[in-house]
C-alpha cells in the first residue's frame, strides 16, 4: 500500500474550506482531519508533501474539449497525448471530448474510432460524449448500447447544416429516447440555416475580414435556437444541456427556463468571460486567432455571464479546448472569414482564469472549484470519484499556489498551438503540484507524467436531471 499524505494546505471544494492534512491510499483519498489534529498528527506516509500556504483542490473536470477532431478540412492540432498533458500542466485531471458518429455510420463506429485515437496516449483520466451527425431509427436504438458502454451524453447541432446539423424532428426524437433511457442531450444552439443566408450575403457585399464572423453569428440566433431547444426537451419530457453559451439573450432564455423548474443546463467558456469581439476585429489577419462558435460577443455580455454563474443559471465552464494552428490553419480563411476553421486553444488556463475570477471577485473560491470540478462531475455522471476531496475518491489533487504570478504566453504553454489567445496577460496563481490517482504529474512545476497514465472513465446518469 502506497500513502501519500499532503500537509497544511488550505483545503477548498465545492462545498467546505478547512485547513487540513489529506492522506491518500493507492489511488484514493482515504481520510481529511484538521491540521493538528491528533488524529492528522498519527498518519505516517511513503510520501509527505508541504502544501503550507497553498490551496489543495480537486484535479479540475474539463467537459468539453476536442482533441484531434476533423473540422472545416483540417483537424485540430492537439492529440490526445499533446492534450491531455496541457490539460494536467493546467490542473485539469480528466477530460470528457466528443466522439463523432461518422455520416452513414453507427455510433459504436465513432466511439471505436475516438477510442484508438486516446488508448495509451493520454497523461490524465478521459471520457466520451457521441456527437450524433446521423440522427435515424438505428442510431437512436443504439443510444441505448452506448449508454451501457459509459458514454451518457449525446450532442446535437442546430447549426452547420449539411455536416452535423440535425432538423427539429430529429432533435426531438434524440430527446424522447434520452428521456426513456437517461441520456443527456447536449445542445449547439445557433440558427444555423439563417447564419448561413448571413454569411452568404456578407461575402456578397466584400465583407471577408475575421471580425465579420462575430457579425453573421447574431446573439439573436443563438437566443433563438436556446428558446427552440429548451422547449423541444420541454415537449420530450427530457433535461438539455446547452454548450458554450455566449451571448445575454440566450443566459436569459436558460434562466426563464430554470424558473419555471425545467431541467435546462447551461455552459460557458473562459473566451467569453476574458475575451471579446474586440479580440476578432484585432488588425489585419489577427482576429482569426480568436473565430469560434459561438463566436466572441461585444463586452458587455460578459457581466450576463458572470451573473448566470454566480446565480447557478450557468452551472458549468469548460473550455471547448479546440485549438488550430495560426499558420497552416487559421489562415485557410485569408480573404473568407469562413473558411476560417472555427475553434480555440484554452485547456491549460481554465483553471488558472477562473482563480483569477476569484481574484477578481466575480467568483467565491467554492464557487471556483464549483463550476470547473464538481459540477462537471455531476452533469455527467463521474460524481464523487471526481470532482471533490472525500474519502474514496479518486487522487486526483492539485496544489495551487494562489499567490504566484504568471503571464500567459505561447512561448510557455504547453498547447501544440502556435499562439496563445490570452496572450500577455498577467494573472495571480498557479499550479504547483498535480496527482492523478495518487500520482504526480507535475511536480513542483515540472511534468513527471507519462502518456498512458490516464485511463477511460465509463460514466453514469447525469445527477442533476
Amino acid at each position: 500500500m502506497s500513502r501519500t499524505l499532503i500537509r497544511g494546505g488550505l483545503v477548498v471544494t465545492a462545498s467546505d474550506e478547512l485547513h487540513a492534512d489529506v492522506l491518500i491510499e493507492d489511488g484514493r483519498i482515504a481520510a481529511l482531519a484538521a491540521h493538528g489534529t491528533t488524529a492528522a498528527e498519527s498518519w505516517t506516509a511513503d510520501r509527505t508533501v508541504d502544501a503550507t500556504d497553498r490551496y489543495v483542490v480537486p484535479g479540475g473536470v474539463d467537459a468539453h474539449t476536442h482533441m484531434e477532431m476533423p473540422f472545416g478540412g483540417t483537424t485540430s492540432s492537439d492529440t490526445f497525448e499533446t492534450g491531455t498533458r496541457a490539460a494536467a500542466w493546467g490542473g485539469t485531471t480528466t477530460i470528457v471530448d466528443f466522439a463523432i458518429q461518422p455520416k452513414g455510420g453507427s455510433l459504436r463506429e465513432g466511439l471505436d474510432a475516438w477510442h484508438e485515437k486516446a488508448e495509451g496516449r493520454c497523461s490524465v483520466d478521459y471520457g466520451f460524449h457521441m456527437i450524433m451527425s446521423d440522427v435515424n431509427a438505428s442510431s437512436l436504438r443504439q443510444m441505448d448500447a452506448l449508454i451501457e458502454a459509459g458514454v451518457s451524453s449525446f450532442k446535437l447541432f442546430t447549426a452547420y447544416p449539411g455536416v452535423l446539423y440535425s432538423d427539429d424532428g430529429q432533435i426531438l426524437r434524440a430527446m424522447q429516447r434520452a428521456a426513456g433511457n437517461g441520456g443527456l442531450i447536449m445542445m449547439h444552439a445557433e440558427n444555423g440555416l439563417a447564419i448561413d443566408v448571413l454569411v452568404e450575403q456578407a461575402l456578397a457585399r466584400g465583407e471577408r475580414d475575421p471580425r465579420h464572423h462575430g457579425e453573421v453569428r447574431h446573439a439573436l440566433l443563438e437566443a433563438e435556437a436556446t428558446h427552440r431547444v429548451v422547449r423541444l426537451a420541454q415537449v420530450a419530457g427530457a433535461p438539455v444541456y446547452v454548450v458554450h453559451v455566449s451571448a445575454r439573450e440566450a443566459v436569459a432564455e436558460l434562466a426563464r427556463a430554470r424558473d419555471e423548474g425545467l431541467p435546462v443546463f447551461g455552459e460557458t467558456c473562459p473566451q467569453y468571460l476574458f475575451l471579446s469581439t474586440d479580440n476578432l476585429a484585432e488588425p489585419g489577419f489577427e482576429g482569426a486567432k480568436y473565430v469560434c462558435s459561438t463566436p466572441l460577443r461585444p463586452r458587455e455580455h460578459q457581466a450576463a455571464l458572470w451573473r448566470g454563474l454566480r446565480t447557478d443559471d450557468l452551472q458549468v465552464v469548460s473550455t471547448d479546448h479546440c485549438p488550430f494552428c495560426f499558420k497552416g490553419q487559421k489562415d485557410m480563411g485569408v480573404g473568407d472569414f469562413s473558411k476560417i476553421p472555427n475553434g480555440m486553444p484554452g485547456v491549460e488556463h481554465r483553471m488558472d482564469l477562473l482563480h483569477q475570477a476569484v481574484v477578481d471577485g466575480h467568483l467565491t473560491r467554492r464557487r471556483w472549484i464549483d463550476i470547473a470540478c464538481a459540477a462537471p462531475a455531476r452533469m455527467f455522471g463521474l460524481y464523487p470519484r471526481k470532482g471533490t476531496l472525500a474519502p474514496g475518491a479518486d487522487a486526483d489533487v492539485v496544489i495551487y499556489d494562489p499567490h504566484a504570478e504568471q503571464v500567459i504566453s505561447a512561448e510557455t504553454h504547453h498547447m501544440n498551438v502556435d499562439y496563445s489567445a490570452y496572450e500577455g496577460k498577467r494573472i495571480t496563481g498557479r499550479v504547483e503540484t498535480v496527482l492523478s490517482r495518487g500520482v504526480p504529474v507535475i511536480e513542483s512545476g515540472a511534468y513527471v507524467g507519462r502518456a498512458g497514465h490516464g485511463v477511460y472513465l465509463p460514466r453514469g446518469l447525469c445527477q442533476y436531471a
